[in-house]
Parts: C-alpha cells; sequence; structure tokens
C-alpha cells in the first residue's frame, strides 16, 4: 500500500495564498524568535539560580533539541489534523509553554517550559515551509522564501537583541510576559481567519521511529554538553552527570544507526517517520549539510557573543542586545532582495559568495576576539550575518525544490530537524570548549581565550559547507517533469514515493 502522500491543499486564488501565508509567517515568527531570546539573559540566571554555564545553555539546548525530536513528527501531524488544527496545537503549546515560563519558580521548570514552548515552534516550521511549496509557483519561491527567511534566520539572530532591551527593563520574566499577549493575539487570529487548507488522512505514527530519534539526537546532544566536565566558568563547580557523556553518546549513535536503517524499511512498506529517500536528491543533499553548518554557526555565535561581551568586555546586557541589532537587521533587510536574486540569477551565485564569507568571518573571530573592543565585534557579526542571509534563501528554496512534491513535508522536517539537532550540538560542543579552555573561575583572559577556540572550531565546519554547497543546484521546473537540471535529478532510480 503506498505511503500517504501530502494532499494538496484546495487554495485557487492569488488572495487565499497570500492570507495563508501571511498568518502562518507571523505566527513562526513569534515562535522562533523564542529560540534564542534566552541567550542574552543566560549570565543573569547564572547568578539567580545558582548554576554554571554548561548547564545554562539548556535553556536553549533543550528547546533546539526538542524541536529536533517533535518535528519528524509533523508530517504525520498534518495528515492527521489538517492546516488550521495543527496550527491551533502548534500555537497552544506555545502560549501554555510561555504562561509556564512567565511564572516558573525554579531553573528546572523554566527548562521545561522551554520544551512545552518548543514544542509548539517545532510544528510551526515544517507547517509554514509545506504549505509554501504546495502553494507558490516554481517562479515565485525564491521571492516568497525571501520573505519567510525573515522568520527562519532573522528571529533566532535577532532574540538577543530584543532580550537584552527587555532584561534592561526589568526582571528576565518580562522576556515571556512581553510574548505572552502576542502569542494569544495570533493564536485568535490564526483561528478566526485561517481557512482550513489541507485535508484529514489517516497515517500510521511509528512509535519505535520517534523513541529511536528522542534516544538519538537526544543522547548526541547530551553527550556533547558533557564535554565541559566540571568547568562552569562561575567559579561553581558543574554537576555531576546523572549519565557519562561518553555512554551517551555511544548509545545515542548507535539509536542514530537504528533509527536510519528503520526509516529505509518503512520507506518500503509503510510510513517512514522520515522519508530519507529524500537525500538521492544530490541538491538536496547540499543543501541539507549547508544549511547544517550555517545554522550551526548562527546559534553556536549568539549564544557565545553575549557571554564574551558581558564577561568579557563588561557590557550591559542592553549594550549587547543593541550591539547584535544591526546584524539581525542586516540579514532580515536582505532576505527578499536576496529571495528576488535567486529567482533571476539561482542558487550557486549566492552560496558560494555566502559560505566563503561565513568561513572567513569565523575565521576573524578567531584571530580578534581577545584582542578587539566591541565595535571590531559590531563589524564582524554584521559581516557574518550578511553571509548566513546569502545562504538560508537559496538553500531552503534549491534544496526543498529539487524534490518531488510528495517528499516536501519529509524534506521540510529533515532540514528542520536536523539544522536543530546541528546547532543544539554546536552551541553544547561550543560552550563545552569555551568552559575547557577558559577553566573554573576563569579571569577575563582565559574566558576570552576559551571564546577564541570555540570560533576556531566553527570555523572548520563552516570550510565544508564551501566545498557541500558547491552540490546545490537551480531546479529549473518541478523535479518530477520533464527537461530538469541533471544535478536536479535523483542520483539513483529509487522511486520517491
Amino acid at each position: 500500500m503506498p505511503s500517504p502522500a501530502a494532499v494538496p491543499h484546495p487554495v485557487t486564488t492569488p488572495a487565499q495564498t497570500t492570507l495563508v501565508l501571511r498568518v502562518l509567517t507571523v505566527a513562526t515568527f513569534v515562535v522562533i524568535l523564542n529560540e534564542t531570546i534566552m541567550n542574552n539573559a543566560i549570565p543573569r540566571l547564572m547568578d539567580e539560580f545558582h548554576v554554571p554555564e554548561t548547564t545554562a545553555q539548556w535553556l536553549t539546548t533543550a528547546f533546539m533539541l526538542t524541536m529536533a525530536v517533535v518535528i519528524p513528527m509533523t508530517g504525520w501531524i498534518m495528515r492527521r489534523l489538517a492546516t488550521r488544527r495543527t496550527f491551533a496545537l502548534a500555537m497552544g503549546l506555545f502560549t501554555v509553554g510561555t504562561t509556564i515560563a512567565a511564572a516558573a519558580p525554579t531553573f528546572e521548570v523554566l527548562v521545561a517550559a522551554r520544551v512545552v514552548q518548543a514544542a509548539g515552534t517545532a510544528i510551526m516550521i515544517p507547517l509554514l515551509m509545506t504549505t509554501l511549496m504546495d502553494l507558490v509557483p516554481v517562479a515565485d519561491r525564491g521571492r516568497t522564501m525571501g520573505n519567510v527567511s525573515l522568520v527562519i534566520a532573522v528571529a533566532p539572530a535577532m532574540g538577543p537583541a530584543v532580550s537584552g532591551i527587555l532584561l534592561e527593563l526589568g526582571t528576565w520574566r518580562l522576556i515571556f510576559i512581553a510574548v505572552l499577549p502576542i502569542a494569544a493575539i495570533a493564536l485568535w487570529l490564526g483561528l478566526r481567519h485561517l481557512p482550513d487548507v489541507g485535508e484529514r488522512g489517516d497515517s500510521r505514527l511509528d512509535i519505535l521511529s520517534v523513541a529511536l530519534a528522542t534516544v538519538g539526537f537526544g543522547g548526541l546532544v547530551y553527550g556533547l554538553s558533557g564535554l565541559g566536565g566540571g568547568h562552569g566558568g562561575t567559579g561553581e563547580p558543574a554537576p555531576e552527570p546523572v549519565v557519562d557523556p561518553a555512554l551517551a553518546a555511544g548509545v545515542a549513535a548507535i539509536a542514530l544507526i537504528a533509527f536510519v536503517l528503520r526509516q529505509l524499511a518503512l520507506a518500503r512498506h509503510g510510513d517512514p517517520l522520515m522519508d530519507l529517500r529524500a537525500f538521492t536528491h544530490r541538491s538536496f543533499t547540499g543543501a541539507f549539510v549547508t544549511m547544517c553548518l550555517g545554522f550551526a554557526a548562527l546559534i553556536s555565535s549568539v549564544i557565545l557573543l553575549p557571554i564574551h561581551l558581558q564577561r568579557g568586555l563588561g557590557l550591559t546586557t542592553l549594550e549587547t542586545g543593541l550591539l547584535l541589532i544591526p546584524g539581525g537587521l542586516a540579514m532580515g533587510l536582505l532576505g527578499p532582495t536576496i529571495g528576488r536574486l535567486y529567482d533571476r540569477i539561482g542558487a550557486r551565485p549566492l552560496v558560494v559568495p555566502g559560505a566563503v564569507g561565513m568561513t572567513l568571518t569565523l575565521g576573524l573571530f578567531t584571530v580578534l576576539v581577545p584582542h578587539v573592543g566591541q565595535w571590531t565585534i559590531l563589524v564582524l557579526h554584521v559581516l557574518l550575518s550578511l553571509s548566513l542571509a546569502l545562504l538560508f534563501t537559496p538553500l531552503f528554496t534549491a534544496g526543498l525544490g529539487s524534490l518531488p512534491s510528495s517528499l516536501y513535508a519529509h524534506g521540510s522536517a529533515l532540514l528542520g530537524s536536523s539544522q536543530q539537532v546541528f546547532g543544539a550540538a554546536g552551541t553544547a560542543t561550543s560552550i563545552a570548549v569555551m568552559s575547557l579552555v577558559a577553566g573554573s573561575d576563569p579571569t577575563v583572559a582565559e574566558r576570552a581565550s576559551g571564546v577564541q577556540v570555540a570560533f576556531g572550531m566553527l570555523t572548520v565546519l563552516a570550510a565544508i559547507a564551501v566545498v557541500t554547497c558547491l552540490m546545490v543546484t537551480t531546479p529549473r521546473d518541478d523535479p518530477t517533469a520533464e527537461g530538469v537540471a541533471a544535478d536536479d535529478r535523483p542520483l539513483d532510480d529509487v522511486p520517491a514515493s
């Protein structure tokens, strides 16, 4: 029995398409903003809850890890609930999580609230991406995806800036109190105006796949975060891990291998949680790897920089937030322009300079961080943001566009889930490397050296993206049609559905 394909959305007019995309884009911006909004608050939370950096960074890592676990299930959720009910579930979870976070009495409750928030965020991203790919013609996807990139890329970049302003005004709880009414209004508007553009269908959720994904992704990030050992960077020793990090990483590796084998088996005679046949398309594979590396650089940098600016250069949370705003704005303002350029010149002329620029900028961070002040950091952050802007829109558009429509939901889930894992792993590893180099109770110079080495690790990863971005090509049309560029065709003859 063939696996259920995504049901075409019965939206036929440009006005309906615009309404659907606007509602989903605004809601997605609100939820993704929270992915990095806690980064600027980490130094204050470390003091208030008396936790080390290796523990405090779980406010971001747990958020991304939850997204990585939930995103693979979104294809099944959308088929079972259709668009309107899926939206209600996503924004409902996010609103509940925000409410709990605003009143959290302990650090553990705050992390739990972030997990609930992340579950809602995880559902929104594939819902937006899959709907866009279904509704928007190929010729207009670059422009539309450029606008959507304001959500995917700019919201995480703007998180520290927004939180910096709120933290200057008062307690860290303002971060959630300010977001709560916006989330509630977005939920109300969506339920009132969002048409149910999908149809419900039967689809089986493979519990074993969910369990393997949870153990694999969770164990990987847990193991990487444990590399920091007892170096919290605050003068207080980090708590002993419940499970040995090396053991957790080993179990995770086994679980991930089993997960891959399970998905390949289900693709032959069932409903795979994530259809890995998307990787038989060369352009998608190149976009996938490059996107993951770019997202790791983005998320890691926006957690390393606030720590260095506040603990190393002595800036306040407001000053740190204001310093990071220009980079976020640059990425946002360039999104639509890069989308239009993609429609005109294709992916490779944009992604190659973007990958090279990302690598060079991270290299400059590595060399200059211990020796320069805040204004040089500002310039480098803007350059990094411009480079990432050249990557994200073309990679999303060309990567998903190289797939047949039956794989849109799976491709979007693969991109979304894996970039969260890479972001979480990058964050955990960056903090661990920084803490290992800086040692316990570091001086300003020791902490700067730790940040420097962490950026060096990110530079090496970025250099890989310079190679993988060369695999990305621009699809001329739907890959299932004739006349498609050779690089957009599957790498083998495995059918897409």
